[in-house]
Parts: structure tokens; C-alpha cells; sequence
């Protein structure tokens, strides 16, 4: 029998699948009678599950990043699917195909780690090209860079995520670059790819999705100007020259600006061409990404129209099926 996903779940319909478990959580209904919330997630995406009269055994049987098998009924509830479970127990990793569980195969990531090495290697300004390298040569943060989401719950919300969102930035800065006299295409295309470099240390991702301490204390936008300096002064070991402080200084503040408002937790708003270029364009992808995956996870299939979603405050067209 063919694995049912996350995004072919319709209404009402009978759930006995295995998925991967993240953010399980026991919690009290109005009544006081207790609950287990836990998220669940394949390949396609992912759905909340919910235990009712649930136990401490319950909740203790399984751990975050585990597989569990779930049964029950899925639901429309607030425009989205949730499953009303009957049953949850912990599943044997051995019995999965955890290719079911992978959005992105090893040759996708390795096409988008070529790529991107590809346009680093492209900029002109020996300073900066010489600091891309040295990002290029830690194999550390490669690989954690090939497995980090670039979101626990919006855009890009899976292992791989932060990478696919970054090559597909620096796509977009290196073609718009030269459109716009003034603008820098060597520090926007160095921005695109160290904008979100602190989620490798904010984010967890092997296997479940979550935030590390450090990533709750400092957040990624320090984390990610503490990773450029680091790599700056390996870039002065290596060319045994000083690295510009301009230079330096401005890529700083496309991290630490790319938030772009305040309110959205940047403690600084974008202030060079670059900086300002760099937020439009983070906003753009990650924007496109989330109404693409809301049409493409939308339970309305038969209509040309989505649900109407609460954050966007509309519905989504999309097109006659």
C-alpha cells in the first residue's frame, strides 16, 4: 500500500500513517482534562495531531525527532488540516523509508552546493572573493549549511531549506545587480549568502526541527555577524593582509539590517543600496516561497480559489484546475 503524505490529506478521511515528530507538547483543555499537541512532518510538509485524554505515558513515549505511527481521522479546522488522533506510539527507524521524510534528495543539495560555490568563485573583488573562500573551505559549516532549515514553521521549513532559499537570493542578486547603477554586485551576491549564515547555530535540524539555546539567547542576526568576523580575520591569516574595514563594515550591517523593520526584530534598518536591495529581495523569496506552498498544500482542490488564510488576510487564485 502507497504512502499517504501530508499534502494528499483531505477531510474526514481515515489516518494510519508513520510521520517524523517535533514540538510534542502535553497541555491542559478548558476543562483541565489533558491533551498531547505534537507536529508531524514528512517530505511534503507538515500537519498537528491531536491526543485527547492524554497521559504522562503518553507523552513520554516517544522524544522529538522520533517516528511515530498515528492513527485517526484528519480534519478541516481554521482553514488548515489537523488529524484527531486515536492512537500514537513510537515506530522502529529501522522499518522507514527515510526518503519519504527528505525534501531534498543528496544530488538536489549537491547541484545547490556547486552552484553557489559557482557564484561566490564569479566575484570580482579579490577581498571578498578571498573570504567567500574561506567559508567554501570549512567543511563543517558546509554541511550544516546543507542540512539547516531556514524556518521552523514559515518559509523553507526543512533540512536543506536555508540552502535553497540562499542559492535562490543569490540567483535573484546576481541578476538584478546590474540593473541598478550604484549598487554593488559583489557585496549583494556576499550578502545573499551570509544574510541567514547564523541559522546553522539558531536553528536545530538533525533529525527535528527547533531552536538550540543559543540560537533563543542571542538569535541568528548576532550569531551571523560572529561567523563573518571569525571568517574575516581566517581571510587576514590566509592573505596575511588586513581586510577592509568598509568592506567588512558593510557586510556586517546587510546582516544585521535584513530584517528591514524594527518590528521584525533588526536592529538596524537597511542604510546602503546593498542593505536596502537585500531586504526586498530575502522578503520577495521567502514571501513566494510560503504562497507557492500554501497553493500547493491548499484543501481546497477542486477550487480555483485557496482557503482563505488568516496571516495573509485573503484567499490566493489559483487559476482554473
Amino acid at each position: 500500500m502507497s504512502r499517504r503524505f501530508v499534502n494528499l490529506l483531505a477531510d474526514g478521511e481515515a489516518v494510519d500513517e508513520v510521520f517524523l515528530a517535533s514540538e510534542k507538547q502535553l497541555r491542559p483543555n478548558r476543562n483541565g482534562n489533558l491533551y498531547l499537541q505534537v507536529r508531524l512532518s514528512d517530505k511534503t510538509g507538515t500537519i498537528t495531531a491531536m491526543l485527547w485524554n492524554a497521559t504522562q505515558k503518553h507523552y513520554e513515549q516517544f522524544q522529538n525527532g522520533d517516528y511515530i505511527h498515528v492513527t485517526g481521522t484528519s480534519q478541516l479546522y481554521n482553514g488548515g488540516m489537523q488529524i484527531l488522533a486515536k492512537g500514537i506510539d513510537k515506530y522502529t527507524k529501522a522499518d522507514v523509508d527515510e526518503s519519504d521524510f527528505v525534501t531534498l534528495s543528496t544530488v538536489k543539495v549537491d547541484e545547490m552546493v556547486a552552484r553557489v560555490a559557482e557564484l561566490l568563485r564569479s566575484i570580482s573583488d579579490v577581498n571578498i572573493r578571498n573570504l567567500a573562500e574561506c567559508f567554501l573551505l570549512d567543511e563543517e559549516l558546509v554541511r550544516r549549511l546543507r542540512m539547516a532549515p531556514a524556518g521552523i514553521k514559515n518559509h523553507h521549513a526543512y533540512q536543506g531549506g536555508l540552502l535553497e532559499h540562499v542559492l535562490s537570493l543569490m540567483e535573484l542578486a546576481f541578476g538584478i545587480a546590474p540593473h541598478y547603477e550604484g549598487l554593488d554586485p559583489d557585496l549583494l551576491l556576499m550578502g545573499a549568502f551570509i544574510h541567514d549564515i547564523g541559522k546553522i547555530e539558531e536553528l536545530t535540524y538533525e533529525p527535528d526541527l527547533g531552536y538550540s539555546d543559543s540560537g533563543q539567547l542571542i538569535g541568528h542576526l548576532i550569531q551571523g555577524v560572529t561567523i563573518l568576523d571569525e571568517k574575516i580575520r581566517e581571510t587576514e591569516k590566509m592573505t596575511g593582509e588586513a581586510f577592509p574595514v568598509e568592506t567588512a563594515n558593510r557586510l556586517r550591517h546587510m546582516i544585521a539590517s535584513h530584517h528591514g523593520e524594527y518590528e521584525f526584530g533588526s536592529p538596524k534598518l537597511p542604510m546602503t543600496l546593498e542593505a536596502i536591495a537585500l531586504h526586498y529581495l530575502d522578503n520577495l523569496d521567502a514571501k513566494m516561497h510560503s504562497v507557492r506552498q500554501l497553493i500547493e498544500e491548499d484543501v481546497n482542490k477542486e477550487s480555483p480559489w485557496t482557503v482563505f488564510n488568516p496571516p495573509l488576510q485573503r484567499k490566493i487564485y489559483k487559476g482554473k484546475p
